[in-house]
């Protein structure tokens, strides 16, 4: 498993609720919603910064992750995108099976915690003695409907983003899988607490994650 060094996280998951269901809310929808809000108060001259509307509207809501695979020869990078402080995980297994999706599962969320909805695609690596396990690990595990690309868009985004920034595009074998956890491990560090992003009023995942709770 790649995982960067924090605090540990028991505070954070007392507070890590959000926006996947409320109403069925998509994040895309509750995060317009959060600016439209911003914007009657500003309207009517009620000055509630924006860190505080997020918090207010937060505590109504549910904290999701996704999760998914990118193939990189003969390894797979499990990954996992927690969707609103866009922190990640990655897992290199070499395996396609219910057995690795487990495997990486349980890294993933000794990393993370529980969360009330985990996403995932229909992948069969996200069966069998996965689907056993998720249920310890999150509230729900919904399935993303075949051909509607933005169910998945924060973890296949995050996909771009590591071949971009770290992986590249060609293939690893089996025996590459320490130097590649090395490398993973690194780039996640800096892009926890050093890349900014625009979802996040330019802001980095952790220190993010810090500021709503």
């Amino acid at each position: 498993m790649f995982k960067t060094t924090r605090e540990p996280r028991r505070g954070h998951d007392a507070a890590r609720l959000t926006l996947t269901s409320s109403g069925g809310c998509s994040p895309s929808d509750a995060r317009l919603l959060w600016e439209k809000i911003l914007y009657w108060l500003k309207k009517e001259c009620i000055q509630l910064s924006r860190s505080t509307v997020y918090r207010i509207f937060n505590k109504h809501l549910q904290w999701m992750y996704q999760m998914d695979t990118a193939d990189f020869g003969e390894l797979y990078a499990y990954t996992a995108v927690d969707i609103y402080t866009r922190e990640a995980q990655v897992v290199a297994l070499p395996g396609l099976t219910g057995q690795d999706g487990r495997k990486a599962l349980e890294s993933v969320m000794a990393y993370f915690g529980s969360c009330e909805v985990l996403q995932t695609d229909g992948g069969k690596e996200f069966l069998g003695e996965f689907e056993e396990k998720v249920g310890c690990c999150a509230g729900r595990h919904r399935m993303a409907r075949p051909y509607h690309k933005n169910e998945q868009a924060f973890v296949e985004s995050f996909h771009r983003t590591l071949r971009k920034e770290c992986l590249g595009w060609g293939n690893y074998e089996v025996r590459e899988r320490e130097e590649l956890q090395k490398e993973v491990e690194g780039y996640l560090e800096c892009y926890h607490h050093e890349r900014p992003r625009l979802g996040l009023d330019m802001g980095t995942p952790l220190p993010y994650l810090s500021h709503l709770t």
